[in-house]
């Protein structure tokens, strides 16, 4: 990693309650644990090739739990070995009494098990203490996502002003739409990706993994209009990413979500408004206009079909939506 985990768990110390640890204890119990961490946080990065903000979850979950056991039994040096699971159950318990979700706990236990996992490949620990470590269960939530009439109004009826601003606001929102792509994947999207011949882009996702998305002639044509407008309006225009603002300059997360937040305003009442629920509106309009499930994962990126299963509940969701207001004895 590029800061020692010392220098990190000065940033990130604090016990479960949310409560500052002072600097001096951190660094010492920084740097009796930092081997371990600073190993498993490299696998994360050079062979796993994840993101570094899923790296930075991991880090500050081990973190946190490192600095509890320093905090509450003067641990400043286990060995993994001595971490088992009460010390575990301890540390979960304190979590949920400082209101900590089940969702959020269950992230945490997922990160000890990985790190435990992974010093179990590497030869430092015979076996795990999580075994006997049970999540909690977390409420199923379905994900939001935009009416199809509604996206229809969005890209159909409403206007978008006649600048440069504007015309980047809609192509953002018709590529997140049209292709489901990630938030950090939108922002990333180089001109190279699109291919204007064969009607796809390429996507670089999660873990560095290509997957190639074949979108409308339609889209494609905005696309290259739009990289074509960019060398004609704007000086020094970044050519390396697609989507710039109007100084040029690549857009950043923060610009995406503000725009995509503004737009959604004006077409749905829904509560989230984010690019994630464009991702979300992209596979549910798929399964239910009856998208085979194994393309929709791949069109998504996911590792897996469970993470990609969720969207079927929103298909059955419509189903009784229809039976109730179509069938007589509903």
């Amino acid at each position: 990693m590029t800061l020692s985990i010392a220098a990190i768990f000065v940033y990130g110390c604090e016990n479960a309650h949310g409560d500052r640890i002072k600097p001096d204890i951190c660094i010492n119990m920084a740097e009796q644990t930092s081997s371990n961490i600073s190993a498993f946080l490299d696998y994360l990065k050079f062979e796993k090739r994840y993101s570094p903000h899923t790296i930075r979850s991991y880090q500050d979950d081990l973190l946190q739990f490192f600095s509890y056991l320093q905090n509450q039994f003067s641990m400043s040096d286990p060995a993994l070995t001595e971490l088992s699971p009460s010390f575990i159950r301890s540390w979960l318990a304190s979590l949920k009494e400082n209101k900590q979700s089940a969702r959020t706990i269950n992230r945490k236990i997922s990160s000890l098990k990985s790190f435990f996992k992974f010093h179990i490949r590497t030869g430092r620990l015979e076996q795990t203490p999580m075994t006997t470590i049970l999540s909690p269960r977390t409420p199923k939530r379905l994900p939001a996502f935009v009416a199809q009439k509604d996206t229809v109004t969005l890209f159909q009826h409403v206007e978008f002003p006649d600048s440069w601003k504007g015309q980047t606001n809609r192509l953002l929102l018709a590529v997140l739409y049209h292709t489901g792509m990630r938030l950090s994947e939108l922002v990333n999207l180089k001109e190279s990706q699109v291919n204007t011949a064969a009607n796809t882009i390429k996507v670089l996702g999660k873990g560095n993994k290509e997957r190639v998305i074949p979108v409308s002639p339609q889209l494609i044509a905005d696309m290259k209009a739009y990289m074509e407008q960019k060398r004609l309006v704007l000086e020094h225009a970044d050519t390396v990413y697609l989507l710039v603002n109007d100084k040029g300059r690549k857009l950043y997360p923060k610009y995406v979500y503000l725009a995509v937040k503004q737009y959604l305003s004006a077409v749905t009442t829904i509560d989230k408004k984010s690019p994630h629920v464009l991702r979300h509106t992209f596979a549910t309009h798929l399964t239910n206009n009856g998208a085979d499930l194994h393309a929709v994962k791949e069109l998504l990126g996911h590792a897996s079909l469970a993470a990609t299963q969720i969207y079927t509940h929103n298909t059955i969701e419509k189903l009784k939506d229809i039976y109730k207001k179509a069938h007589p004895k509903a």
